[in-house]
């Protein structure tokens, strides 16, 4: 699993915690992590205290990898930050996406209901064409 974290402290060689802050459960999906959680690493770790790293890890507390978070973080900014996205205003596309859903399913129920009704219309008018058909023949019959 990937993390964001932040080098929380370095005790001695070979000992360190870091401060998970966010998670990544799935392909370009973040949750952060509330409380933040304090995991201790035997692994070395080339990057001083304070410093944000991309941390993939079994089974939260074995680090498998880890980097530098810099260049993911300033490709993000430059991705959606740069264009305006903000969380308020993508809740307001999906607010908008989720209403023009349910007005498109509104109008189809609207279709179908008319496209019921004529068809109701042309069998009754089907029946009135023979029932008259019939009237007709049968006045025919007894002049």
């Amino acid at each position: 699993m990937q993390y964001l974290a932040k080098v929380h402290s370095k005790y001695s060689p070979g000992t360190t915690q870091l401060q998970l802050l966010a998670i990544n459960p799935s392909e370009h999906v973040w949750e952060l992590i509330t409380p933040s959680k304090i995991v201790i690493t035997s692994q070395e770790v080339p990057f001083n205290e304070q410093v944000l790293v991309l941390v993939e890890m079994e089974n939260e507390d074995q680090v498998v990898t880890m980097k530098d978070a810099t260049e993911w973080v300033t490709d993000f900014v430059a991705e959606y930050l740069t264009l305006g996205l903000t969380p308020r205003g993508l809740e307001d596309e999906l607010e908008r996406a989720e209403q023009w859903r349910q007005s498109l399913t509104l109008q189809s129920q609207e279709v179908r209901r008319r496209a019921l009704e004529t068809a109701a219309r042309r069998d009754e008018i089907q029946n009135l064409e023979k029932r008259l058909k019939l009237d007709h023949e049968a006045s025919e019959q007894k002049d």
